[in-house]
């Protein structure tokens, strides 16, 4: 196995990562060009473009916005209401698997923006059986939930006859360089099912798994071009615009909105996931099972791209946090599944990558990890700024403690209402870079 010189990645990602001659991954050369653009023009040309899109009357909703209540949701909506002057309709999926602080933040941040928020509640029968098919088809046991948080979003769009659908990072672009910032690269049905839905649709389960025909499927599937192109519905990506940096932009939210975070299992990014009992836990362990590697790697690669942290100390990163252990909330998930421990885990091991994986008989033995690499340190871009642990606000409800999915929370909050924090309309000056050289520059180059 092959690793970036650079950042710790795999040549094995799933998302097809390419190392170049030198051997740098194309994530980290994508993530070059952060230094290099105009983010300053690149923001006006997205306020040219939104503007096109503002309703006339002002009374109808100008864009549609997937928010989730965790990751870069709240910057989103700050950059896009308090910034751009949008008038947004919120749009989420609820995956399940929530935490009792996702629920909470989700209604502090339709509080502090105050803007209409529509989501989409599927049975959980059909949750259940969904991810059941997922599990053996993909050994993944968040299908259903990608595949929900990228097609309510556009089922809104042609529902309310918005538009205009406002994403926030496109990871083909911050994750794996599949594409450069330069071309603009805007939502497709082909990427969310090749990458996002790693190749299968919901019919593509249903074919394979008839039982799913008991089940009213039709919230996973995409709408029909007729449809689409009806409406015209396009959907822009926020990080073509500005310099996409979450770590920043999740504190400036705490800093203006007090957005709560937590401690995270299996990795140093306390902002990211907070929303899910299992992504950090059970999910986590799925994917280092699979590839040899996991979300610290991710989460690593991120802070090394931004020159906020060296390989090494990624290395030291990983080397505390991954590993191979079941975690505490794989109970939790199989027996709202209905599957024992034991059939999820063998359904796994039957999609371990072998790349990554050998089996001498008796088990499972990890055959490259970036760990056990040599690479010197040449390929290391200087460091813009000093490593700062990631921020943990602490619960606004001091007496929670998540032991259970909570799949609907109450739509406000006590205590929280025109009188809490207001927003600035300023983005931090990371987020345009003007210190950076002109696009012009980075064409050079190319």
């Amino acid at each position: 196995m092959r690793y970036c010189r650079r950042c710790l990645y795999p040549e094995n990602h799933p998302l097809n990562l390419v190392l170049d001659h030198q051997g740098i991954c194309s994530g980290c050369r994508v993530h070059e060009e952060k230094d290099l653009l105009d983010w300053g023009a690149r923001f006006e040309e997205l306020k040219r473009l939104v503007h096109r899109f503002k309703s006339r009357s002002g009374k109808s909703y100008d864009c549609i916005v997937p928010v989730s209540g965790a990751r870069d949701s709240w910057f989103m909506v700050h950059v896009v209401k308090n910034v751009l002057g949008l008038k947004p309709l919120l749009v989420y999926y609820n995956g399940h698997y929530n935490t009792e602080l996702a629920t909470r933040n989700l209604a502090y941040m339709r509080q502090a923006f105050d803007c209409d928020l529509t989501g989409l509640n599927v049975s959980a029968e059909t949750v259940k059986a969904v991810t059941r098919a997922s599990i053996k088809h993909l050994g993944s046991i968040y299908w259903h939930v990608l595949a929900g948080q990228t097609v309510w979003p556009v089922r809104a769009a042609v529902q309310y006859r918005v538009p205009l659908i406002i994403w926030g990072a496109h990871q083909g672009i911050d994750q794996v360089g599949m594409f450069s910032h330069l071309q603009k690269v805007e939502m497709t049905r082909k990427y969310r099912k090749d990458h996002d839905l790693m190749g299968a649709e919901i019919e593509d389960l249903v074919a394979k798994y008839p039982e799913l025909r008991n089940y009213n499927t039709r919230p996973f599937a995409y709408p029909d071009d007729e449809e689409l192109e009806a409406i015209g519905v396009r959907g822009i990506y926020l990080n073509n615009f500005l310099r996409w940096d979450s770590k920043s932009q999740n504190e400036l939210m705490i800093k203006l909105f007090s957005y709560e975070t937590a401690e995270q299992k299996r990795t140093f990014d306390t902002y990211s996931d907070t929303d899910s009992y299992h992504y950090s836990g059970l999910h986590d362990l799925i994917k280092f099972r699979k590839l040899g590697y996991g979300k610290v790697t991710d989460h690593a690669c991120r802070e090394i791209r931004l020159r906020r942290m060296t390989r090494q100390q990624g290395l030291e990163m990983v080397r505390n946090y991954q590993c191979d252990d079941i975690p505490h909330d794989t109970s939790v998930f199989c027996e709202w599944l209905g599957m024992p421990q034991e059939e999820l885990l063998a359904h796994v091991d039957r999609h371990r990558d072998p790349k990554a994986w050998e089996h001498d008989g008796q088990k499972w033995q990890l055959k490259s990890s970036v760990l056990d690499t040599d690479i010197e340190p040449d390929a290391q871009l200087g460091l813009l700024e000093e490593w700062s642990d990631f921020v943990k606000t602490g619960a606004r409800k001091p007496d929670s403690i998540p032991d259970k999915h909570v799949l609907i929370g109450k739509g406000y909050v006590d205590g929280f209402g025109p009188e809490g924090p207001v927003a600035s309309t300023q983005l931090p000056d990371s987020c345009f870079g003007s210190h950076l050289p002109s696009v012009s520059a980075l064409e050079d180059l190319l």
